[in-house]
């Protein structure tokens, strides 16, 4: 290990330390205070156990989520030059572009959620200029890690680092409820090799089709994952081996973005696969921070349920979506407002004077 490389991870471990769990005795009021809304007790569902994990993240039993910014982390992928995507890395450039402008589908969807969409360039071969891109890269995209790691030790320490520092910054800036974006050719390769490696998963039973893959595609790119994985052998007792040897520059931001965000006590909302293998990865490092996060949607990724059940996180949306961006994230947030507002103003059982409902 350099010199540089041990004071990045001396800082990761100091912000990890930093990390304590959410609060538990507001989340139990929380909970009471659900159960005396006039209403049949958990009638809201998994949106009631959100409230109530928001709350305990916030530390307060009315939480606050008025203001919500969702940070797309885009990056290229050099596994992509083994022909594990239809369509080449040229694609990424143009899309953050278009991020930029408000040309995407999270854009378009974030004006409905009231939610601030920050691009977030964690990697892409081609530099965005606009001035609505957020640049916190460390390389031009990845290695192809069927041929060397794809990134070295310290290129995955740096960039986790600036992924918290971000988190940090929107919370400075009175965001109140953060969510997680990801967009990058190739990056469900990458992700499909972070979580056969953490969960010991065989290639070929959680390989998916990514943003469509023909069925030899699909061939090509379980053979892939399953070679690279072979040639770097990452160890899965150690979450920065297998970011460096075989993840992605949006995977390591997104890590570095979950614990910095827990580290601020702000809940972050996972958007879907890519997204959910980065908060496993974060949860690896710092177990406290899982407490902060939330499951929105469960994608049609194969791996995607396992991923969950290891975080122990049930998501509230279930629509098949694998568009990326953060779409899942944000589309889960006018559900949240929702909740929140029944949560906080409608009656109580000893408002309208009938027994409440016991458990």
């Amino acid at each position: 290990m350099s010199i540089i490389e041990g004071v990045y991870e001396q800082k990761i471990k100091s912000i990890i330390a930093s990390v304590s769990a959410s609060d538990k005795k507001i989340k139990s009021l929380s909970e009471q205070r659900w159960d005396s809304v006039a209403h049949p007790l958990s009638g809201l569902g998994l949106l009631e156990n959100a409230v109530s994990s928001i709350a305990a993240a916030e530390g307060r039993v009315i939480p606050d989520i008025s203001r919500k910014a969702v940070a797309v982390f885009c990056a290229d992928n050099g596994i992509v030059a083994e022909g594990v995507s239809q369509t080449g890395q040229e694609v990424s450039a143009i899309v953050a572009e278009n991020m930029c402008t408000g040309k995407t589908s999270v854009c378009t969807m974030a004006k409905i959620a009231r939610a601030t969409v920050f691009p977030v360039d964690a990697g892409l071969l081609r530099a965005i200029t606009h001035k609505k891109m957020n640049c916190i890269c460390v390389r031009r995209g990845t290695a192809d890690f069927l041929k060397e790691d794809a990134m070295t030790r310290e290129e995955a320490c740096q960039t986790f680092l600036r992924g918290a520092f971000f988190a940090k910054t929107l919370v400075q800036k009175g965001f109140s409820l953060l969510a997680t974006g990801e967009m990058g050719i190739g990056n469900t390769t990458t992700s499909t090799a972070v979580v056969c490696a953490l969960l010991s998963l065989s290639v070929e039973a959680v390989t998916g089709r990514g943003a469509g893959l023909t069925n030899a595609g699909l061939q090509t790119k379980i053979r892939v994952i399953r070679e690279g994985l072979e040639r770097r052998n990452p160890d899965k007792s150690d979450p920065i081996d297998v970011l460096c040897k075989v993840g992605g520059l949006d995977i390591a931001a997104m890590t570095g973005f979950f614990v910095g965000a827990a580290a601020e006590k702000t809940p972050v909302l996972i958007d879907g696969f890519i997204s959910a293998v980065s908060a496993l990865l974060a949860a690896r490092l710092c177990p406290n921070c899982a407490d902060f996060f939330l499951a929105t949607h469960s994608s049609s990724e194969p791996a995607v349920k396992k991923v969950f059940s290891a975080l122990k996180k049930r998501p509230f949306i279930s629509a098949q979506m694998h568009l990326g961006e953060g779409t899942g994230a944000v589309a889960a947030m006018p559900l949240l407002d929702m909740a929140l507002s029944v949560y906080k103003t409608m009656a109580t059982f000893n408002d309208i004077q009938v027994e409440a409902y016991k458990r």
